[in-house]
């Protein structure tokens, strides 16, 4: 039945997707009244407000920001017509089940696609996406530019929103030095996608309005010949690109099919990279394999490996260590080794120290909501909190040294009175074709 009545929206989302969804769609449009956000995945997030700076006129007090274990008394309460899902990295049983109880309660789910709010830029853009946490899109992204800036070009890296502080004073952030990342009060999870850019001399932006961040890019005074989309989780890109590359992990085989919006990723690739080719079963890579050729025939696949390096290995061999990971990967991503769990073990550590009997505070709750981690610790750090009970959990730990897996400085931001192995990782590619063979074709149309 048609109606002049405005449709009553609460976006469901994790302080990312869902707050992007809202400004390019539902920000400035008179045919829908936005009654609430909710939040997931992201800790203290719930409780706040988008505030009216960033809502636009149709806003003056904000949207208020609710829990998600709220939703179906929210959507009674607020006579919400209409759910709209707006985060990542989430099993398909998990998002229909969501959407089952959004119908239940009398209200449309819906999924928003790429092209209501995919953003255009007037420089030439790649997007470097995944299809789940901890694929390896970093280490891609770094490769390309690495691969881009022999040929002579300026690159600017656009990273997935990490607004974990101040909305407003998080609008658009620009990083490029280490002493930006303290200017900007950056979590550890900021940390470890920023710093590992900024450590080798590039510019990489943030944070929450992406018009505004894709506009100032465009103006950057370092100059910018290519826009980077460093994707976040397994969301698509928030850019309309002129290349997309999907990476996929066949550690965990058949989740490119069976995450969103990983599958969405995946079926938009224009190159599919297969990562972990060094570490990963021979069927599970042939798994990964079919299911590219299933869904996306038409793409080009890059084999690589994910190469490790350790600065001090003599303090893993037949040592007791501590691993610690980068916690998205371990937890949403549901990863149960990383790069410092394999360096561990490849350097013949002498035992892999189980972090749970020591772990306090928000880290220990951490383990209760993701209970499948195991024996490694995650650098939980949204919050100066979490990262006090991390450096409290470390110091705990009753072990010869500790293995740091996450990309970051761990040390710069929190003390740790032990003995520490900085592991680190780079994309290799394994024969052709490799991505200075599909970037020199993509460099050579916008030379055009």
């Amino acid at each position: 039945m048609k109606t002049d009545k405005k449709r009553n929206v609460l976006i469901i989302g994790a302080a990312g997707r869902d707050f992007h969804n809202f400004n390019t769609f539902y920000r400035d449009n008179p045919a829908y009244n936005v009654v609430a956000f909710t939040a997931a995945q992201i800790p203290d997030i719930a409780g706040r407000k988008y505030p009216a700076s960033l809502a636009g006129q149709l806003y003056p007090q904000g949207i208020p920001i609710y829990p998600q274990d709220e939703l179906e008394a929210l959507i009674k309460k607020l006579d919400v017509d209409e759910c709209v899902f707006s985060y990542s990295d989430v099993p398909y049983t998990y998002v229909m089940g969501l959407g089952a109880k959004v119908n239940a309660a009398g209200a449309d789910f819906t999924m928003m696609g790429h092209k209501n709010t995919a953003l255009k830029s007037t420089k030439p853009v790649i997007a470097v996406c995944a299809v789940r946490t901890g694929c390896g899109k970093s280490q891609t992204s770094r490769k390309i530019i690495e691969v881009l800036m022999k040929q002579g070009l300026k690159v600017i890296a656009v990273r997935h929103p990490m607004p974990y502080g101040d909305f407003e004073a998080q609008k658009v952030q620009r990083f490029a030095s280490i002493e930006d990342l303290a200017k900007n009060k950056c979590t550890i999870e900021e940390m470890e996608e920023y710093e590992p850019h900024v450590a080798r001399g590039n510019v990489i932006y943030a944070g929450v309005d992406y018009e505004a961040i894709l506009r100032a890019v465009e103006k950057d005074p370092s100059g910018c010949d290519v826009v980077l989309w460093d994707g976040g989780n397994n969301d698509f890109a928030f850019y309309k690109p002129d290349l997309m590359i999907t990476v996929t992990d066949p550690h965990r085989p058949g989740n490119e099919l069976s995450y969103y919006p990983g599958e969405v990723t995946l079926r938009l690739a224009d190159i599919v990279v297969i990562n972990k080719i060094d570490s990963a079963d021979y069927e599970n890579i042939q798994t990964v394999r079919k299911n590219i050729e299933k869904v996306n025939p038409k793409a080009t696949v890059i084999d690589a490996a994910s190469c490790l390096t350790v600065n001090k290995p003599e303090l893993i061999k037949g040592k007791r260590v501590l691993v610690i990971e980068d916690g998205p990967t371990l937890t949403h991503g549901e990863m149960k080794i990383g790069a410092g769990y394999v360096a561990a073990q490849r350097f013949g550590a002498a035992e892999i120290i189980d972090p749970r009997p020591y772990v306090v505070g928000k880290l220990a709750e951490t383990f209760k909501i993701y209970p499948n981690i195991g024996k490694i610790l995650p650098a939980m750090g949204y919050g100066e909190q979490q990262m006090k009970d991390l450096a409290a959990t470390i110091e705990k730990v009753d072990c010869d040294a500790v293995v740091i897996g996450t990309p970051i400085d761990l040390q710069r931001v929190i003390k740790i009175n032990k003995p520490c192995v900085k592991v680190g990782y780079d994309l290799f590619e394994i024969g052709h074709p490799d991505l200075e063979d599909v970037l020199g074709e993509f460099v050579k149309k916008i030379k055009r």
